[in-house]
């Protein structure tokens, strides 16, 4: 191991019974290199971005070496899969390297996503794609500028070795950052196996290094507590992705973190033209997760959850707190579509004239980001031409801009104090599929620059790039028909 590599692992996960996760080792697979390094996430882990250019961080992250005092694990669980239960499984192509420290003391863990396999493999061969790689990495970065909870990323190690899936591939290495990966599918593995003091030890994990204000709480008021917290992060989280046009693919209670993180990014997507049917997964024909569906799903997923966790609380307690999801999803949403429109006050009539916006834009399809961009040119004693151009039916646009219009005057709002406010949270620039693909093939023939300029722009997505101007228009005619799925 270099000694000028500044990394210096522990793993809280080995406190808990060594029954509960598997030791592996990474298995190299080809010759690697460095395909991008995240200068946001070296400068959070308080690293040197020039790190990245040892190979000896290559060799780490590739599994040639191990670092000092990484003792590799693969965890299990289990979960809901397109609403079918299956009752195990597990990091099948991650390995959770350790944790390490940032400079304010916050701990990450460090996962190596494609190092091979896993007894939890279940006849895969543990690696990843080049091509899904890129996308994860795009995309964690991308809704941490939004604002969004999520795994984040540190870098992308790339290999000659070869990988099939639907073609032949080349082969990558994710390296993910989460202050924990442990999703609901690891409360139900233990839950559903009748394991239940293992259930136990590990919500009381959770509790004691993620939520300790819960710790002091006697039993079953903690796991109370750790249910409700699940219950509202997972609406805020839901609400933050319907506000900002994420679809996330595949919403399994596996890829469902109790942190209330993004987690597991696939085939993701974020809308073009507003479709609230948008399927973005091409392996879910019947739209079980389609855009619209996602809030529903979420409920769906945290009585999942419930029944999970209850042989440690009572259901008849955990009932209200499921039941309260809806209330503050719409909460938490209708706030986030406020702040979109520029509104400062809430009043009883908004979700009604949010409502008409969202059915507006649904009738022609219009592009979700750029609309919403667009608005914060909107004139409350003007006639708004540009508005009124962007839709078919400028009749039925004009009639809604009215009441717009009047809704700003009852607040007295200011245009150029509001136009500011709207420009910070309506993103300029989100990862279209036609982007990251556009990216992907430029890496597959060893060009790794407009990685770069994404994770740049993204970081920033409601600044104005004046170099990146054809980062924020809908697909062009050549990206219209790209597919993701669950390999992507």
């Amino acid at each position: 191991m270099n000694a000028r590599l500044p990394l210096d692992f522990d793993l809280r996960y080995l406190e808990l019974p060594d029954d509960m996760y598997e030791r592996v080792l990474p298995i190299p697979h080809g010759s690697h290199h460095l395909v991008h390094a995240n200068p946001g996430a070296f400068e959070r882990l308080g690293l040197d971005p020039a790190l990245a250019d040892d190979p000896a961080f290559v060799a780490l992250c590739a599994g040639h070496q191990l670092p000092r005092g990484a003792k590799p694990i693969a965890t299990v669980y289990a979960g809901h899969q397109f609403g079918g239960w299956v009752p195990q499984l597990g990091d099948g192509r991650a390995l959770l390297l350790g944790e390490l420290r940032d400079p304010h003391g916050e701990r990450w863990e460090v996962q190596l996503k494609g190092a091979g396999p896993t007894p939890f493999s279940r006849m895969g061969d543990g690696r990843a794609v080049l091509r899904s790689t890129i996308r994860e990495y795009l995309c964690s970065e991308a809704m941490a500028g939004l604002g969004i909870p999520s795994t984040q990323a540190l870098a992308i190690i790339g290999s000659d070795g070869p990988v099939y899936r639907e073609t032949l591939e080349t082969g990558a290495i994710l390296v993910r950052l989460a202050p924990t990966h442990i999703r609901f599918g690891h409360f139900e593995y233990y839950a559903h196996s009748g394991r239940h003091e293992r259930l136990a030890q590990l919500a009381d994990f959770v509790i004691e290094h993620h939520l300790p204000e819960l710790a002091e709480r006697p039993k079953p008021e903690r796991y109370l507590g750790l249910y409700e917290h699940a219950v509202d992060c997972t609406a805020r989280l839901l609400a933050a992705w319907q506000a900002v046009g994420f679809a996330h693919g595949v919403m399994n209670t596996d890829n469902m973190s109790i942190l209330g993180l993004t987690i597991d990014y696939g085939p993701f997507g974020f809308l073009d033209g507003y479709y609230p049917g948008f399927i973005c997964n091409h392996s879910d024909a019947a739209g079980r997760y389609a855009f619209k569906r996602q809030p529903q799903i979420g409920w769906w997923n945290l009585a999942c959850l419930e029944a999970a966790l209850s042989p440690l609380a009572p259901r008849e307690a955990m009932r209200p707190l499921l039941d309260s999801y809806g209330d503050r999803f719409e909460s938490c949403y209708f706030d986030l579509l406020r702040a979109k429109l520029g509104l400062r006050e809430t009043r009883a009539e908004d979700p009604e004239l949010i409502i008409a916006f969202l059915d507006l834009l649904a009738a022609y399809r219009n592009d979700y980001t750029q609309t919403w961009r667009l608005l914060a040119n909107f004139r409350r004693d003007a006639d708004n031409t540009a508005l009124l151009d962007h839709f078919v039916d400028r009749e039925r646009c004009a009639a809604w801009a009215v009441r717009y219009a009047e809704r700003l005057r009852a607040e007295g709002s200011d245009d150029a104090e509001r136009a500011a406010r709207m420009n910070r949270v309506n993103p300029k620039y989100v990862l279209r599929n036609w982007l990251a693909q556009r990216a992907i093939e430029r890496a597959q023939a060893g060009d790794y620059a407009e990685i770069d300029r994404l994770l740049h722009i993204l970081r920033t997505p409601c600044d104005e790039h004046p170099e990146a101007a054809d980062c924020d228009a809908p697909p062009p005619d050549w990206a219209r028909d790209i597919e993701v799925s669950c390999s992507s």
